[in-house]
């Protein structure tokens, strides 16, 4: 008889998550020096960063398709796999293909734990989808703060003052991921899993497909779009968009990563009082609002723009899953990771179109060349 941990479970899920997380905030800090290193423009680093979010959706709808067949745990241990290549890949890149294939493993990575931690989280928390998937990825936002913090300290403690910053530094950085990454991998090793919560309540794979089509989960899917590109590309290249507004436009997205780790820290109250669906209306709201206020302020009040941002965006993506496991249990684990798989596939297409439209604004700031 197997004996499930389920504490155990949730802790080394939210280490895989954290991992997630920290490739995100890192490259979001070291995304300017590989440009210097590798000589690449805007588009060419929108393409490499974009290259995560294509194999975040390939890896998470695969995923989704044969958790039920292969078991959550085989999915973690090649994530394990593909994060180790992929962190190892950048370390050792030398120049823009490498850089492409490392980032495409370490998106793969990323998709595998969230195609199998979302449907995990909800397996074990039958009763309390929402808060406990809020607590889940409450990792994502504390990842990216530890990340960039690991950026900012690192520069300013080994780089002291020079520019550009010696690009062993930006290895060190990456390298540092290697260390959740090892203990999460041996951890979910030794562990014992359920079935996922639509196997236990025995609903049909046929059941499951039809669940798929309902126009609700439909809409989801539609608004996933929108609240994936809203978090997840402004924060992706915060370093890029905010570089001539702060001297530390790294810690505009630990301001706002910040404020995501304490919003869904605190969950539970929220949730339960408004429902999934009041907070998302709400984090809409203040998600506009912060954009708004983030364009137009300037110096150090763009911090306080950060921290209306992060209070906007903290719910997203927690919220969008919760409430497709809590109102749509019958589309199981392929519906929960639909619905990332479209939110990262809508970031990568935005953030290629946004990459080609930065160079053209740049380029028409140029001066003129001499007659």
């Amino acid at each position: 008889m197997q004996t499930i941990n389920r504490t155990q479970l949730f802790r080394a899920s939210c280490l895989s998550l954290l991992v997630t997380s920290l490739s995100f905030g890192i490259r979001a800090g070291i995304l300017n020096d590989q440009g210097v290193r590798f000589h690449l423009n805007a588009s060419e680093l929108g393409t490499i960063a974009a290259t995560a979010f294509w194999g975040f959706p390939l890896a998470i709808i695969v995923g989704g398709f044969i958790v039920d067949i292969i078991g959550m745990k085989k999915l973690l241990v090649s994530a394990f796999v593909f994060h180790l290549v992929g962190i190892l890949l950048t370390i050792f890149a030398n120049g823009y293909w490498t850089l492409f294939l490392s980032t495409l493993m370490i998106g793969i990575a990323n998709g595998t734990v969230e195609a199998s931690c979302n449907p995990l989280v909800a397996s074990l928390y039958t009763d309390n989808k929402t808060t406990k998937l809020n607590h889940f990825h409450l990792w994502f936002p504390a990842g990216i703060v530890i990340g960039t913090l690991i950026v900012f300290g690192l520069d300013n403690a080994l780089a002291h003052g020079v520019s550009p910053k010696p690009y062993w530094i930006s290895q060190l950085e990456v390298a540092i991921m290697l260390i959740p990454t090892l203990i999460y991998g041996f951890l979910f090793s030794k562990l014992e899993f359920p079935v996922t919560e639509r196997v236990s309540a025995g609903v049909s794979t046929g059941d499951m497909y039809k669940a798929l089509v309902n126009p609700l989960f439909l809409f989801m899917i539609i608004c996933m779009f929108g609240t994936a590109i809203t978090e997840l590309f402004t924060n992706q290249w915060t370093d890029v968009l905010f570089k001539t507004v702060t001297d530390n436009a790294i810690l505009v997205l630990t301001f706002v990563a910040s404020v995501q780790v304490l919003g869904r820290a605190f969950a539970s109250p929220i949730v339960h009082r408004l429902a999934p669906q009041g907070v998302l209306l709400i984090s809409a709201i203040l998600s506009a609002l912060g954009i708004y206020l983030m364009v137009h302020l300037h110096g150090d009040a763009i911090y306080f723009a950060a921290v209306v941002f992060g209070l906007g965006v903290a719910f997203f993506w927690p919220c969008m899953i919760g409430f497709v496991a809590e109102n749509l249990p019958r589309t199981g684990a392929v519906g929960l990771n639909l619905m990332g798989g479209a939110g990262m596939f809508a970031v990568s297409i935005y953030m290629i179109f946004m990459g080609g439209y930065y160079d053209g604004i740049m380029v028409q700031k140029l001066p003129p060349e001499p007659t």
